[in-house]
């Protein structure tokens, strides 16, 4: 079911079964209704062929992850038909071990835009293709290696610009640090391959059995930017801004201006607000946390007041597109 709020954009009801009407939806859509942290999911198995009938792609943006991007790369669904890597500058051997992966391989020198008709990330040049790693089953992995550090929203960018180049039509985001479960990706693309929204996210703060892994501090952390990004988004309905396991449609991508969107962490934010201004729905997924060894990137002391700052200055350019004042 979708929630309109007549002072804000649409976002998908996000609250647990229990907690809403038990008349369910049809299809894929009342499965994901009936979900609770407990259910266990046999991907691949799906005789139902959404995934096989839209073309999928998975954006994994990468920055030091050497322990964790093996298995993150091989906890990808079967049903993907491409994965790009996004090594943001790393230091610490994780693009030699993406290469291992990788069918083709891509340097980005210079930020400029795709020439000549080859699949470049930005203007950079096609090193390998295919790489000593013969690969021909689903999905495919592109290697892309930044020459400098852009950031996590810069990242991503880059995938996703590669992925609208090859026609993808839908494109998810895992991160390279372990914390999003592959076996989970279904129900993170369901709700846009359904047409229940243009963009679905991940949600950790549903409930206790959701958040228990979370710590203290993150969790503060989380509800601070939870309650500023409702705020500055009109997504009254919306928790867990920071989950960046998302899923979007290509065309939804396409009239986002990429180039302007935040390049750091506050990038999920800019989204939001983007897709907000715009009256777009979106959908909250329930999911676990989960943390193993990985060290967060964001230290919430300093990126809570800087990201602050960012969300006054989105919310008041919303109202002002809003109210007829900018352009999109």
């Amino acid at each position: 079911m979708i929630e309109s709020d007549e002072h804000g954009p649409e976002t998908t009801d996000e609250r647990m079964p229990d907690e809403r009407s038990q008349t369910p939806r049809p299809g894929a859509a009342a499965e994901r209704d009936s979900w609770t942290p407990e259910t266990e999911i046999q991907l691949g198995s799906n005789e139902t062929s959404p995934y096989e009938q839209t073309r999928i792609g998975v954006v994994v943006p990468v920055f030091n992850e050497a322990p964790f991007i093996e298995d993150v790369l091989e906890s990808v669904p079967a049903f993907v038909d491409s994965v790009y890597v996004v090594d943001d500058r790393s230091t610490d051997g994780t693009w030699e071990l993406v290469r291992d992966h990788a069918a083709t391989e891509i340097v980005d020198p210079d930020g400029q835009s795709p020439t000549n008709g080859v699949r470049y990330a930005d203007g950079g040049a096609v090193l390998a293709r295919p790489s000593s790693t013969e690969q021909t089953a689903s999905p495919q992995v592109t290697a892309v290696r930044h020459t400098v550090n852009r950031g996590r929203g810069g990242a991503i960018k880059t995938g996703y610009r590669l992925a609208l180049d090859d026609d993808i039509e839908v494109i998810a985001v895992m991160d390279g640090d372990g914390q999003m479960d592959g076996a989970i990706l279904d129900r993170i693309l369901s709700p846009v391959i359904d047409g229940d929204a243009v963009y679905a996210k991940g949600n950790r703060l549903v409930n206790s059995d959701c958040w228990a892994e979370m710590s203290r501090w993150r969790l503060f952390g989380n509800g601070i930017l939870s309650v500023l990004t409702k705020i500055a988004s009109g997504y009254w309905g919306l928790r867990d801004p920071q989950n960046g396991y998302t899923a979007v449609r290509a065309e939804t991508l396409e009239c986002l201006p990429l180039d302007d969107l935040f390049d750091d962490y506050g990038f999920l934010n800019d989204v939001l607000v983007r897709l907000g201004a715009r009256g777009l729905p979106v959908a909250d997924v329930p999911m676990r946390a989960v943390y193993a060894d990985e060290e967060s990137g964001i230290t919430y002391s300093s990126f809570v007041p800087q990201l602050s700052t960012l969300l006054l200055r989105l919310y008041l350019w919303r109202l002002w597109v809003t109210y007829g004042h900018g352009e999109l």
